[in-house]
């Protein structure tokens, strides 16, 4: 204890009068953490196992310039049920301003113990990312209604320059960028994607194409159609695939080609729309075949139904042109 600074003694003995509060609480262990940059600032941050994107209360604290003193403990000595309130917003003059919000006075009550393991830091507390714009709101209602103390003051205006910094709808973003669990982010919702679309089994076949599809392409590539034939130009898969499938959802070609690989030959085994849900891949197939055949039936050539397809239905992953 002799080598700390007074900072870190004085932390530990907030941690361990928590700990006398709240009982025990098990570590958290996370692969994602970072620091969150807004303007000037920097705040620890972490995404948890389940999604959960925390911001220190440590940071959040020295984010507003201020730090945690004996008067916020002496509050939470003489009123325990405000623990989970972070110090900077522990005053009694705040309160009001918290209580007005029931959904930021909900999240406060939420506080996780976490580790980030690949960075060996000590365990931390951490509380919803989603709370730091509305704390930032609560100094700035107080200010403008003049119930801060003089003390105050100083935060109210962190709280003024934070938030001309940060969008309330931005920090999972931006926790996710520091953190690196974008690009994990983004292969989750994939895989959900994935999942709502595409089913474990290969259902049993079903005409899905109408011959009305059919009959429109060939009508605007000039090639002729006979509606007692099956047989389709080797060119059809490809158009099929780029004004059906590759508009339907994100990776959902992809999967479907990998679930019906083709032969030596080229040919596919089984048809792509068998792998697709009923409840869902089903009728977003039907949906966009609808579309394909009206805006084909309303053109007189393959440019211009090129162009209003990827106005109402571009492809996933594509920009979208624009005509000048």
């Amino acid at each position: 204890m002799e080598k700390l600074t007074p900072e870190e003694r004085s932390d530990l003995a907030s941690k361990a009068a928590a700990s006398r509060w709240h009982g025990a609480e098990q570590v958290i262990l996370t692969e994602f953490g970072g620091n969150l940059k807004i303007g000037e600032t920097e705040v620890p941050c972490a995404v948890l196992p389940d999604g959960t994107r925390v911001i220190s209360e440590r940071g959040l604290v020295k984010a507003f310039g201020g730090k945690r003193g004996g008067s916020h403990w002496r509050r939470l000595k003489e009123n325990p049920d405000g623990a989970h309130l972070p110090a900077i917003i522990s005053a009694h003059n705040l309160r009001p301003f918290i209580d007005a919000k029931p959904e930021l006075k909900e999240a406060l009550k939420q506080r996780f113990l976490y580790r980030i393991k690949k960075h060996g830091a000590q365990a931390a507390y951490g509380q919803r990312a989603d709370i730091f714009p509305k704390i930032c709101d609560v100094f700035l209602r107080a200010r403008d209604a003049n119930a801060l103390a003089p003390s105050q003051r100083d935060l109210a205006i962190a709280a003024d320059i934070l938030m001309r910094g940060l969008a309330e709808v931005g920090i999972t973003a931006l926790v996710d960028e520091a953190t690196g669990y974008q690009e994990v982010r983004d292969r989750l919702a994939l895989r959900e994607i994935l999942e709502q679309f595409i089913g474990k089994e290969l259902a049993s076949w079903e005409r899905r194409f109408p011959p009305e599809f059919y009959r429109e392409i060939f009508r605007l590539k000039g090639w002729e159609y006979d509606a007692k034939s099956t047989r389709r130009p080797m060119l059809m898969a490809q158009i099929t695939a780029d004004v059906v499938y590759k508009r339907l959802a994100p990776g959902v070609l992809s999967e479907l080609r990998r679930l019906t690989p083709s032969n030596e030959s080229g040919h596919r085994k089984n048809k792509l729309h068998q792998w697709l849900t009923p409840d869902v891949g089903h009728p977003a197939l039907n949906r966009q075949l609808t579309r394909v055949v009206d805006l084909a039936t309303a053109n007189e050539d393959w440019d211009a139904f090129m162009r209003g397809l990827d106005r109402v239905a571009p492809r996933y992953g594509d920009t979208l042109p624009f005509d000048f």
